[in-house]
């Protein structure tokens, strides 16, 4: 710990007191010297001018000090510059050049403070990799796309299905942007439909940005209709799907979160493991189950099994011509 982080954990410790602590407690708090206390009580009274209240019995800040003290500009410890930074350069592989023009004021700023630390972010990032797997691009109006969902305004958009291969124009109040298996997507209200809808930004072919407010509908809406079924499919979940592992498989099923709601249990009789996720759209599911081929049994519900078979049936047939 440097002395910058131990000049802000004094701080924390001083703001989250109404009585004294004494110079010994604040050596085992700050795991350090009597006279490194002494320096670090006298640079934040001295230099950062905080309103400390020093006697016998120890310090503490000034209670009667007009409003909470708090430290000058822009202060973060190494850990945190170094987690911020770093989230940085995730959010960039993720969609490059997304937040570096809003960004960069503030990693000039922050690479100075790291300097004065002798730190070495570049170590960082090099140690950090992001690796993404039949990606999409997010195309070519994911900015305007991007910038009318922060802004809270509606778009005019002309959309390219790749369900139905048919262009359709529409008018969206747009709600969130998601990454989801490495594909952005547009949580939207389209006015039109007068319903929730999500577009790939990829499908995108035209978008104008129109003078009017979007329509805002509420998280737990939002959480309800797009999060609760399986996937990237909206609608509220009707369905639950029960599947169940082979033992060999079940030690890696068992760690992965397929749904928010999942549930999952070991059985005793012979430990294979039994997974129940709700869905309304089996599409998705689908082909997760089948990425698991002999390894996975789809017990329930029937229809979901039939698909499951007439897949693995078509999928056979390639191979018997």
């Amino acid at each position: 710990m440097d002395k910058f982080d131990r000049i802000f954990q004094l701080h924390h410790i001083l703001a989250g007191r109404r009585t004294r602590i004494g110079v010994p407690d604040l050596q085992e708090a700050l795991g350090c010297s009597r006279a490194s206390v002494y320096r670090l009580i006298s640079a934040l009274e001295d230099k950062l001018y905080a309103p400390i209240l020093k006697d016998e019995l120890g310090i503490r800040y000034d209670p009667h000090a007009k409003g909470a003290y708090e430290l000058p500009g822009l202060w973060f410890t190494a850990d945190e510059l170094q987690a911020l930074l770093t989230f940085q350069r995730l959010v960039e592989n993720l969609e490059p050049g997304l937040l570096k023009d809003h960004l960069a004021p503030l990693e000039k700023r922050l690479q100075h403070l790291l300097e004065h630390r002798h730190l070495n972010l570049n170590e960082a990032f090099h140690r950090i990799r992001v690796l993404s797997m039949v990606s999409r691009p997010s195309g070519q109006h994911f900015r305007k796309l991007a910038g009318a969902t922060l802004s809270r305004r509606q778009l005019n958009i002309t959309y390219h299905s790749r369900t139905k291969d048919e262009i359709t124009e529409r008018v969206i109040s747009p709600q969130r942007i998601t990454h989801y298996r490495d594909v952005w997507y547009l949580d939207a209200w389209d006015h039109k439909r007068k319903a929730l809808r999500t577009f790939a930004t990829d499908r995108v072919t035209h978008c104008v940005e129109v003078d009017n407010r979007a329509v805002d509908i509420s998280h737990s809406a939002l959480d309800d209709h797009l999060a609760s079924s399986y996937g990237i499919f909206s609608g509220k979940a009707n369905k639950v799907a029960v599947l169940l592992f082979s033992v060999e498989r079940a030690r890696w099923v068992a760690d992965e979160r397929w749904h928010p709601e999942q549930k999952g249990q070991f059985l005793i009789e012979d430990g294979r493991y039994e997974l129940r996720i709700p869905y309304r759209d089996h599409r998705e599911l689908v082909m997760d189950v089948l990425r698991h081929g002999s390894n996975v049994e789809v017990v329930a519900p029937a229809g979901l099994r039939e698909a499951i078979r007439l897949e693995l049936q078509s999928t056979l047939s390639n191979y018997q011509k």
